[in-house]
Protein backbone atom coordinates (compact mmCIF):
# COMPACT_ATOMS: atom_id res chain seq x y z
CA UNK A 1 0.00 0.00 0.00
CA UNK A 2 2.64 2.34 0.42
CA UNK A 3 3.57 1.85 -2.98
CA UNK A 4 1.04 2.80 -4.42
CA UNK A 5 0.32 6.38 -2.50
CA UNK A 6 4.23 6.96 -3.15
CA UNK A 7 4.08 6.92 -6.81
CA UNK A 8 1.14 9.97 -7.65
CA UNK A 9 3.18 12.31 -5.28
CA UNK A 10 6.84 11.52 -6.59
CA UNK A 11 6.75 12.44 -9.98
CA UNK A 12 4.85 15.98 -10.24
CA UNK A 13 7.33 18.22 -8.14
CA UNK A 14 9.89 16.86 -10.97
CA UNK A 15 7.79 17.43 -13.82
CA UNK A 16 7.18 21.67 -12.59
CA UNK A 17 10.71 22.47 -11.85
CA UNK A 18 12.29 23.07 -14.86
CA UNK A 19 9.13 24.61 -16.42
CA UNK A 20 10.31 27.64 -14.44
CA UNK A 21 12.25 30.31 -15.94
CA UNK A 22 15.09 29.95 -13.21
CA UNK A 23 18.13 31.04 -15.12
CA UNK A 24 18.35 32.36 -19.18
CA UNK A 25 21.58 31.17 -20.64
CA UNK A 26 20.37 30.28 -23.56
CA UNK A 27 18.51 33.86 -24.35
CA UNK A 28 21.78 34.52 -26.91
CA UNK A 29 20.51 32.13 -29.21
CA UNK A 30 16.50 33.52 -29.35
CA UNK A 31 17.75 36.61 -31.02
CA UNK A 32 18.86 34.71 -33.99
CA UNK A 33 15.88 33.22 -34.56
CA UNK A 34 13.66 35.83 -34.39
CA UNK A 35 15.83 38.04 -37.00
CA UNK A 36 15.90 34.98 -39.61
CA UNK A 37 11.81 34.42 -39.26
CA UNK A 38 11.98 37.98 -39.73
CA UNK A 39 13.96 38.29 -43.11
CA UNK A 40 11.83 34.76 -44.43
CA UNK A 41 8.63 36.92 -43.80
CA UNK A 42 10.04 40.02 -45.50
CA UNK A 43 10.81 38.05 -49.08
CA UNK A 44 7.60 35.85 -49.10
CA UNK A 45 5.35 38.05 -51.28
CA UNK A 46 8.18 39.09 -53.58
CA UNK A 47 8.28 35.34 -54.45
CA UNK A 48 4.76 34.72 -53.99
CA UNK A 49 3.96 37.34 -56.88
CA UNK A 50 6.78 35.87 -58.75
CA UNK A 51 5.42 32.60 -59.38
CA UNK A 52 1.91 33.84 -59.27
CA UNK A 53 2.55 35.92 -62.42
CA UNK A 54 5.04 32.92 -64.17
CA UNK A 55 1.58 30.51 -63.74
CA UNK A 56 -0.96 33.07 -65.35
CA UNK A 57 1.26 33.47 -68.24
CA UNK A 58 1.33 29.88 -68.37
CA UNK A 59 -2.24 29.31 -67.73
CA UNK A 60 -2.53 32.32 -70.76
CA UNK A 61 -0.53 30.60 -72.86
CA UNK A 62 -1.74 27.57 -72.93
CA UNK A 63 -5.35 28.70 -72.80
CA UNK A 64 -4.72 30.45 -76.56
CA UNK A 65 -3.22 27.23 -77.77
CA UNK A 66 -6.22 25.09 -76.56
CA UNK A 67 -9.00 27.88 -78.38
CA UNK A 68 -6.48 27.60 -81.52
CA UNK A 69 -6.69 24.06 -81.96
CA UNK A 70 -10.84 24.41 -82.61
CA UNK A 71 -12.25 26.31 -84.86
CA UNK A 72 -14.28 29.01 -84.02
CA UNK A 73 -18.12 28.90 -84.76
CA UNK A 74 -18.52 31.03 -88.14
CA UNK A 75 -21.66 32.63 -87.05
CA UNK A 76 -20.03 33.61 -83.56
CA UNK A 77 -17.14 34.85 -85.49
CA UNK A 78 -19.01 37.19 -87.89
CA UNK A 79 -20.95 38.38 -84.77
CA UNK A 80 -17.53 39.48 -83.37
CA UNK A 81 -16.20 41.06 -86.41
CA UNK A 82 -15.01 44.86 -85.47
CA UNK A 83 -16.47 47.37 -87.83
CA UNK A 84 -14.17 48.02 -90.20
CA UNK A 85 -14.21 44.44 -91.40
CA UNK A 86 -18.38 44.26 -91.26
CA UNK A 87 -18.36 47.14 -93.37
CA UNK A 88 -16.36 45.56 -96.02
CA UNK A 89 -18.06 42.64 -96.11
CA UNK A 90 -21.16 44.66 -96.34
CA UNK A 91 -20.12 45.47 -99.80
CA UNK A 92 -19.38 42.32 -101.23
CA UNK A 93 -20.95 39.61 -102.78
CA UNK A 94 -20.53 35.34 -102.80
CA UNK A 95 -19.47 33.89 -105.74
CA UNK A 96 -20.05 29.85 -105.90
CA UNK A 97 -17.10 27.87 -107.95
CA UNK A 98 -16.36 24.20 -108.22
CA UNK A 99 -12.47 23.09 -107.90
CA UNK A 100 -12.62 19.92 -107.60
CA UNK A 101 -15.55 17.59 -109.14
CA UNK A 102 -17.51 15.46 -106.90
CA UNK A 103 -17.40 17.40 -103.86
CA UNK A 104 -18.90 20.79 -102.69
CA UNK A 105 -19.02 24.14 -104.07
CA UNK A 106 -16.76 26.65 -102.46
CA UNK A 107 -17.80 30.77 -101.91
CA UNK A 108 -15.40 33.00 -103.20
CA UNK A 109 -16.14 36.58 -101.62
CA UNK A 110 -15.51 39.20 -104.29
CA UNK A 111 -16.06 43.24 -103.68
CA UNK A 112 -16.43 45.57 -106.60
CA UNK A 113 -15.84 49.21 -107.54
CA UNK A 114 -16.47 51.63 -110.42
CA UNK A 115 -19.87 51.07 -113.19
CA UNK A 116 -20.19 47.45 -114.32
CA UNK A 117 -20.62 48.44 -118.01
CA UNK A 118 -16.93 49.89 -117.94
CA UNK A 119 -15.09 49.60 -120.89
CA UNK A 120 -11.66 48.17 -118.44
CA UNK A 121 -12.93 45.49 -116.27
CA UNK A 122 -9.71 44.90 -113.61
CA UNK A 123 -9.47 41.77 -111.75
CA UNK A 124 -6.94 42.29 -108.38
CA UNK A 125 -5.83 38.74 -106.66
CA UNK A 126 -4.14 39.20 -103.51
CA UNK A 127 -0.95 36.82 -102.19
CA UNK A 128 -1.08 33.90 -99.16
CA UNK A 129 -1.91 35.33 -96.28
CA UNK A 130 -3.61 38.43 -97.44
CA UNK A 131 -6.98 39.09 -98.62
CA UNK A 132 -9.32 41.77 -100.56
CA UNK A 133 -9.47 44.00 -97.70
CA UNK A 134 -5.83 45.37 -98.07
CA UNK A 135 -7.40 46.61 -101.34
CA UNK A 136 -10.81 47.90 -100.46
CA UNK A 137 -8.99 51.34 -101.30
CA UNK A 138 -7.39 50.93 -104.48
CA UNK A 139 -10.67 49.53 -105.51
CA UNK A 140 -12.08 53.11 -104.92
CA UNK A 141 -9.97 55.26 -106.97
CA UNK A 142 -9.70 52.99 -109.54
CA UNK A 143 -13.81 53.15 -109.91
CA UNK A 144 -13.68 56.65 -109.23
CA UNK A 145 -11.99 57.04 -112.87
CA UNK A 146 -14.35 54.78 -114.53
CA UNK A 147 -12.50 51.97 -114.06
CA UNK A 148 -14.82 48.29 -112.77
CA UNK A 149 -12.30 46.68 -110.28
CA UNK A 150 -12.91 43.53 -108.58
CA UNK A 151 -10.86 41.88 -106.03
CA UNK A 152 -11.41 38.49 -104.21
CA UNK A 153 -10.51 36.30 -101.50
CA UNK A 154 -9.40 33.55 -102.82
CA UNK A 155 -10.95 30.24 -101.31
CA UNK A 156 -8.99 29.65 -98.15
CA UNK A 157 -8.13 33.52 -97.23
CA UNK A 158 -10.86 36.70 -96.10
CA UNK A 159 -14.26 36.12 -95.95
CA UNK A 160 -14.21 32.99 -98.39
CA UNK A 161 -14.64 29.40 -97.41
CA UNK A 162 -11.72 28.20 -95.67
CA UNK A 163 -12.98 24.45 -94.89
CA UNK A 164 -14.74 22.04 -96.78
CA UNK A 165 -16.94 18.91 -96.05
CA UNK A 166 -14.94 16.20 -97.58
CA UNK A 167 -16.55 12.30 -97.56
CA UNK A 168 -13.72 9.98 -97.03
CA UNK A 169 -14.21 6.03 -96.38
CA UNK A 170 -12.59 4.67 -93.48
CA UNK A 171 -11.28 0.62 -92.91
CA UNK A 172 -12.33 -0.40 -89.34
CA UNK A 173 -9.97 -2.51 -87.56
CA UNK A 174 -8.70 -3.39 -84.09
CA UNK A 175 -10.65 -3.23 -81.19
CA UNK A 176 -12.15 0.06 -81.39
CA UNK A 177 -13.20 -0.63 -84.83
CA UNK A 178 -15.21 -3.97 -83.76
CA UNK A 179 -16.89 -2.17 -81.23
CA UNK A 180 -17.86 0.29 -83.27
CA UNK A 181 -19.56 -2.25 -85.23
CA UNK A 182 -21.38 -3.73 -82.84
CA UNK A 183 -22.82 -0.66 -81.56
CA UNK A 184 -24.10 0.49 -85.26
CA UNK A 185 -25.38 -3.25 -86.11
CA UNK A 186 -27.34 -3.24 -82.49
CA UNK A 187 -28.95 0.49 -83.70
CA UNK A 188 -29.41 -0.98 -86.98
CA UNK A 189 -31.29 -3.88 -86.01
CA UNK A 190 -32.64 -3.03 -82.13
CA UNK A 191 -31.36 -3.08 -78.90
CA UNK A 192 -34.17 -6.27 -78.35
CA UNK A 193 -31.78 -8.13 -81.21
CA UNK A 194 -28.59 -7.34 -78.74
CA UNK A 195 -30.17 -8.48 -76.01
CA UNK A 196 -31.46 -11.88 -77.45
CA UNK A 197 -28.29 -12.63 -78.71
CA UNK A 198 -26.70 -11.89 -75.26
CA UNK A 199 -28.71 -14.50 -73.95
CA UNK A 200 -29.00 -17.46 -76.20
CA UNK A 201 -25.34 -17.17 -77.06
CA UNK A 202 -23.52 -14.52 -74.47
CA UNK A 203 -22.21 -12.55 -76.97
CA UNK A 204 -23.49 -10.38 -79.95
CA UNK A 205 -23.24 -12.32 -83.03
CA UNK A 206 -21.50 -10.74 -86.00
CA UNK A 207 -19.03 -11.09 -88.71
CA UNK A 208 -15.79 -10.54 -87.37
CA UNK A 209 -13.87 -11.40 -90.66
CA UNK A 210 -15.39 -8.81 -92.81
CA UNK A 211 -13.95 -6.07 -93.72
CA UNK A 212 -15.68 -3.29 -93.05
CA UNK A 213 -15.69 0.42 -95.01
CA UNK A 214 -17.50 2.99 -93.54
CA UNK A 215 -17.92 6.47 -94.64
CA UNK A 216 -17.30 10.09 -92.91
CA UNK A 217 -18.01 13.28 -93.09
CA UNK A 218 -14.18 14.80 -92.40
CA UNK A 219 -13.63 18.89 -92.41
CA UNK A 220 -10.63 19.43 -94.13
CA UNK A 221 -8.96 23.28 -94.92
CA UNK A 222 -9.05 24.72 -98.38
CA UNK A 223 -6.07 23.99 -100.44
CA UNK A 224 -5.45 25.63 -103.22
CA UNK A 225 -2.36 24.81 -105.76
CA UNK A 226 -2.26 26.06 -109.09
CA UNK A 227 -4.86 23.80 -111.39
CA UNK A 228 -7.65 25.16 -108.62
CA UNK A 229 -6.67 29.23 -108.75
CA UNK A 230 -7.26 28.69 -112.38
CA UNK A 231 -10.82 27.13 -112.22
CA UNK A 232 -11.44 29.80 -109.54
CA UNK A 233 -10.16 32.75 -111.56
CA UNK A 234 -12.23 31.20 -114.78
CA UNK A 235 -15.25 31.09 -112.77
CA UNK A 236 -15.29 34.12 -111.33
CA UNK A 237 -14.11 36.09 -114.72
CA UNK A 238 -17.23 34.12 -116.01
CA UNK A 239 -19.65 34.81 -113.52
CA UNK A 240 -19.08 38.59 -113.30
CA UNK A 241 -18.56 39.00 -117.13
CA UNK A 242 -14.97 40.66 -116.97
CA UNK A 243 -13.52 38.88 -120.02
CA UNK A 244 -11.07 40.24 -121.39
CA UNK A 245 -10.29 40.99 -118.05
CA UNK A 246 -7.04 43.56 -116.54
CA UNK A 247 -5.20 40.84 -113.89
CA UNK A 248 -3.56 42.39 -111.28
CA UNK A 249 -1.21 39.76 -109.61
CA UNK A 250 0.21 40.58 -105.64
CA UNK A 251 2.90 38.85 -104.07
CA UNK A 252 2.26 35.06 -104.40
CA UNK A 253 -0.23 35.22 -107.17
CA UNK A 254 1.99 34.78 -109.63
CA UNK A 255 3.60 31.72 -108.81
CA UNK A 256 -0.17 30.02 -108.04
CA UNK A 257 -2.06 31.23 -111.60
CA UNK A 258 1.06 31.72 -114.20
CA UNK A 259 -0.37 28.04 -116.06
CA UNK A 260 -3.68 29.33 -116.05
CA UNK A 261 -2.25 32.60 -117.89
CA UNK A 262 -0.61 31.15 -120.56
CA UNK A 263 -3.48 28.39 -121.01
CA UNK A 264 -6.06 31.33 -121.92
CA UNK A 265 -4.87 34.23 -123.40
CA UNK A 266 -8.35 35.04 -124.54
CA UNK A 267 -9.78 36.05 -121.44
CA UNK A 268 -7.28 38.58 -120.33
CA UNK A 269 -6.37 41.47 -122.19
CA UNK A 270 -3.23 42.49 -119.54
CA UNK A 271 -1.03 41.16 -116.27
CA UNK A 272 -0.33 43.67 -113.93
CA UNK A 273 2.68 42.06 -111.72
CA UNK A 274 2.21 44.07 -108.23
CA UNK A 275 5.20 42.95 -106.01
CA UNK A 276 5.05 39.34 -106.99
CA UNK A 277 7.82 37.53 -106.51
CA UNK A 278 8.13 34.09 -108.88
CA UNK A 279 8.75 32.35 -105.08
CA UNK A 280 7.87 32.90 -101.65
CA UNK A 281 5.74 35.68 -100.06
CA UNK A 282 5.64 38.05 -98.27
CA UNK A 283 4.17 37.31 -95.24
CA UNK A 284 6.74 34.40 -93.95
CA UNK A 285 4.47 31.29 -93.55
CA UNK A 286 6.95 29.79 -91.52
CA UNK A 287 5.83 31.81 -88.91
CA UNK A 288 2.46 30.61 -88.82
CA UNK A 289 3.78 27.27 -88.94
CA UNK A 290 5.85 26.58 -85.54
CA UNK A 291 3.05 25.89 -82.85
CA UNK A 292 4.06 27.58 -79.91
CA UNK A 293 4.84 30.72 -82.09
CA UNK A 294 2.08 30.82 -84.20
CA UNK A 295 -0.19 30.97 -81.36
CA UNK A 296 1.69 33.81 -79.69
CA UNK A 297 1.92 36.06 -83.12
CA UNK A 298 -2.31 35.06 -83.68
CA UNK A 299 -2.98 35.44 -80.55
CA UNK A 300 -1.82 38.92 -79.67
CA UNK A 301 -2.17 41.66 -81.77
CA UNK A 302 1.01 43.50 -80.82
CA UNK A 303 2.92 40.89 -82.37
CA UNK A 304 1.10 40.47 -85.25
CA UNK A 305 1.41 44.03 -86.20
CA UNK A 306 5.30 43.85 -85.56
CA UNK A 307 5.24 40.79 -88.19
CA UNK A 308 3.52 42.93 -90.46
CA UNK A 309 5.34 46.12 -90.30
CA UNK A 310 8.91 44.05 -90.56
CA UNK A 311 7.69 42.26 -93.73
CA UNK A 312 4.70 43.24 -94.95
CA UNK A 313 3.77 46.97 -95.00
CA UNK A 314 6.13 49.56 -93.07
CA UNK A 315 3.04 51.84 -91.50
CA UNK A 316 0.35 49.71 -91.10
CA UNK A 317 -2.33 51.05 -88.74
CA UNK A 318 -3.77 49.36 -85.65
CA UNK A 319 -7.22 48.90 -86.80
CA UNK A 320 -5.56 47.57 -90.54
CA UNK A 321 -3.39 45.15 -88.96
CA UNK A 322 -6.19 43.80 -86.64
CA UNK A 323 -8.33 43.30 -89.26
CA UNK A 324 -5.82 41.31 -90.94
CA UNK A 325 -4.99 39.25 -88.09
CA UNK A 326 -9.02 38.62 -87.40
CA UNK A 327 -9.42 37.43 -91.13
CA UNK A 328 -6.07 35.24 -91.02
CA UNK A 329 -6.65 33.58 -87.52
CA UNK A 330 -10.48 32.94 -87.67
CA UNK A 331 -12.18 29.62 -89.22
CA UNK A 332 -9.31 27.84 -89.05
CA UNK A 333 -7.59 30.43 -92.34
CA UNK A 334 -4.01 29.82 -90.89
CA UNK A 335 -4.07 26.07 -91.58
CA UNK A 336 -5.94 26.83 -95.36
CA UNK A 337 -2.67 29.43 -96.14
CA UNK A 338 -0.14 26.93 -94.32
CA UNK A 339 -1.47 24.41 -97.40
CA UNK A 340 -1.62 26.65 -100.07
CA UNK A 341 2.18 27.63 -99.33
CA UNK A 342 3.32 24.04 -99.78
CA UNK A 343 1.64 24.14 -103.33
CA UNK A 344 4.00 27.10 -104.99
CA UNK A 345 5.78 25.95 -107.46
CA UNK A 346 9.11 26.12 -105.82
CA UNK A 347 10.83 25.70 -109.52
CA UNK A 348 8.81 28.09 -111.19
CA UNK A 349 10.76 29.86 -113.72
CA UNK A 350 10.09 33.42 -115.23
CA UNK A 351 12.11 33.71 -117.75
CA UNK A 352 11.06 30.48 -119.78
CA UNK A 353 6.84 31.10 -118.89
CA UNK A 354 7.59 34.59 -120.21
CA UNK A 355 9.23 32.79 -123.65
CA UNK A 356 5.57 30.70 -123.88
CA UNK A 357 3.41 31.46 -126.77
CA UNK A 358 0.23 32.38 -124.99
CA UNK A 359 2.54 34.93 -123.01
CA UNK A 360 5.03 36.46 -125.66
CA UNK A 361 2.82 38.65 -126.44
CA UNK A 362 0.65 39.66 -123.59
CA UNK A 363 0.77 43.34 -122.42
CA UNK A 364 2.15 43.39 -118.97
CA UNK A 365 3.43 46.29 -116.49
CA UNK A 366 5.56 45.42 -113.49
CA UNK A 367 4.58 47.63 -109.92
CA UNK A 368 7.52 47.32 -107.48
CA UNK A 369 8.07 48.97 -104.00
CA UNK A 370 11.75 50.25 -103.65
CA UNK A 371 11.24 51.92 -99.94
CA UNK A 372 12.47 47.99 -98.74
CA UNK A 373 15.70 47.42 -99.29
CA UNK A 374 18.44 47.91 -102.44
CA UNK A 375 17.72 43.91 -102.52
CA UNK A 376 13.82 43.93 -103.18
CA UNK A 377 14.59 46.62 -105.92
CA UNK A 378 16.97 44.86 -107.56
CA UNK A 379 14.98 41.60 -107.60
CA UNK A 380 11.97 43.77 -108.94
CA UNK A 381 14.24 45.06 -112.51
CA UNK A 382 15.50 41.24 -112.77
CA UNK A 383 11.33 40.78 -112.63
CA UNK A 384 11.21 43.49 -115.16
CA UNK A 385 13.86 42.29 -117.05
CA UNK A 386 12.44 38.70 -117.56
CA UNK A 387 9.53 40.11 -118.98
CA UNK A 388 10.86 41.68 -122.56
CA UNK A 389 7.05 44.03 -123.04
CA UNK A 390 6.52 44.99 -119.43
CA UNK A 391 6.67 48.17 -118.11
CA UNK A 392 8.40 48.78 -115.15
CA UNK A 393 7.03 51.78 -112.24
CA UNK A 394 8.07 52.05 -108.54
CA UNK A 395 5.98 52.89 -105.41
CA UNK A 396 6.73 53.87 -102.32
CA UNK A 397 5.40 51.44 -100.18
CA UNK A 398 5.82 48.39 -98.99
CA UNK A 399 4.83 44.55 -100.05
CA UNK A 400 1.16 44.82 -99.18
CA UNK A 401 -0.98 47.77 -100.39
CA UNK A 402 -0.77 50.34 -97.28
CA UNK A 403 -3.42 53.63 -96.75
CA UNK A 404 -0.76 55.95 -97.69
CA UNK A 405 -0.24 54.57 -101.17
CA UNK A 406 -3.37 53.49 -102.26
CA UNK A 407 -4.16 55.96 -104.84
CA UNK A 408 -0.46 55.79 -106.10
CA UNK A 409 -0.80 52.16 -106.54
CA UNK A 410 -4.58 52.82 -108.29
CA UNK A 411 -3.18 55.90 -110.42
CA UNK A 412 -0.18 53.42 -112.12
CA UNK A 413 -2.63 51.00 -112.87
CA UNK A 414 -5.15 53.21 -114.28
CA UNK A 415 -3.03 54.70 -116.09
CA UNK A 416 -1.26 50.93 -118.06
CA UNK A 417 -5.10 50.32 -118.54
CA UNK A 418 -6.36 53.19 -120.07
CA UNK A 419 -3.31 53.66 -122.34
CA UNK A 420 -3.42 49.93 -123.69
CA UNK A 421 -7.13 50.92 -124.24
CA UNK A 422 -6.47 53.57 -126.80
CA UNK A 423 -3.35 51.12 -128.25
CA UNK A 424 -5.88 48.35 -128.90
CA UNK A 425 -8.60 50.97 -130.70
CA UNK A 426 -5.72 52.32 -133.15
CA UNK A 427 -4.10 48.49 -133.65
CA UNK A 428 -6.38 46.37 -133.58
CA UNK A 429 -9.87 48.19 -135.20
CA UNK A 430 -12.23 45.58 -135.46
CA UNK A 431 -15.00 45.65 -138.50
CA UNK A 432 -18.19 48.05 -137.92
CA UNK A 433 -21.24 45.63 -138.65
CA UNK A 434 -23.26 46.33 -141.93
CA UNK A 435 -26.74 47.48 -139.82
CA UNK A 436 -24.61 49.77 -137.40
CA UNK A 437 -22.60 51.35 -139.93
CA UNK A 438 -26.29 52.25 -142.23
CA UNK A 439 -27.43 53.56 -138.94
CA UNK A 440 -24.14 55.97 -138.06
CA UNK A 441 -24.20 56.67 -142.34
CA UNK A 442 -28.11 57.56 -141.74
CA UNK A 443 -27.10 60.13 -138.76
CA UNK A 444 -24.26 61.86 -140.35
CA UNK A 445 -26.28 62.36 -143.42
CA UNK A 446 -28.47 63.97 -142.27
CA UNK A 447 -26.79 66.06 -139.55
CA UNK A 448 -24.16 66.91 -141.86
CA UNK A 449 -24.72 66.29 -145.48
CA UNK A 450 -23.47 68.91 -147.30
CA UNK A 451 -19.70 67.76 -145.09
CA UNK A 452 -20.39 64.29 -145.87
CA UNK A 453 -17.35 63.78 -148.43
CA UNK A 454 -15.33 66.13 -146.01
CA UNK A 455 -16.18 64.32 -142.89
CA UNK A 456 -14.90 61.10 -144.59
CA UNK A 457 -11.99 62.33 -145.52
CA UNK A 458 -10.52 63.86 -142.28
CA UNK A 459 -13.25 63.40 -139.83
CA UNK A 460 -11.75 60.14 -138.53
CA UNK A 461 -8.06 61.90 -138.77
CA UNK A 462 -9.17 64.26 -136.11
CA UNK A 463 -11.30 62.26 -133.87
CA UNK A 464 -8.20 60.10 -133.64
CA UNK A 465 -5.16 62.86 -132.97
CA UNK A 466 -8.00 64.22 -130.24
CA UNK A 467 -8.49 60.70 -128.51
CA UNK A 468 -5.00 60.40 -127.66
CA UNK A 469 -3.41 64.23 -127.11
CA UNK A 470 -6.05 64.52 -124.65
CA UNK A 471 -4.53 62.02 -122.63
CA UNK A 472 -1.03 62.31 -124.16
CA UNK A 473 -0.95 58.80 -124.71
CA UNK A 474 1.35 58.69 -127.74
CA UNK A 475 1.82 55.08 -129.15
CA UNK A 476 0.25 53.43 -126.36
CA UNK A 477 2.06 50.99 -124.20
CA UNK A 478 4.57 50.59 -126.44
CA UNK A 479 6.99 47.70 -126.88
Amino acid sequence: MAIITEEPDSPSPQKQKPLKPTSKPPQSTTPKVVKSTKTTNATNPFHFWFYFTISVSLVTLIFMILTSLYPQDPKAWFLSLPPNLRQHYSKGRNIKVQTTPNQPQIEVFAIQEGPSKSSDHVLIVHGLGCSSFAFQKVLKFLGVRGVHAVAIDLPGSGFSDKTIVVEEEHVDDGVFGRLRDMYNEIQEKGIFWGFDQLVEQGYVNYEENKIRVSKRNVVKAVNLGPEEMGKVLGQVIDTMGLSPVDLVLHDSALGLSANWISENRGLLRSVVVLDSAPRGTALPLWVLEMPFLRDAVLGLGFAFRRLLGKCCSRSVGNLEAEGHRILLKGRDGRRAVVGMGRSLNCSFDLNEWAALDGVKGLPMQVIWSDALSKEWTEEGRQVADAIPQAKFVNHSGGRWPQEHNSEELAESIYQFVSSLLKSVKQTEEEPVPEHVQKMFDEAQSGDHHHHHSGHDGHGNGHAHAGYMDAYGLGQGWGM
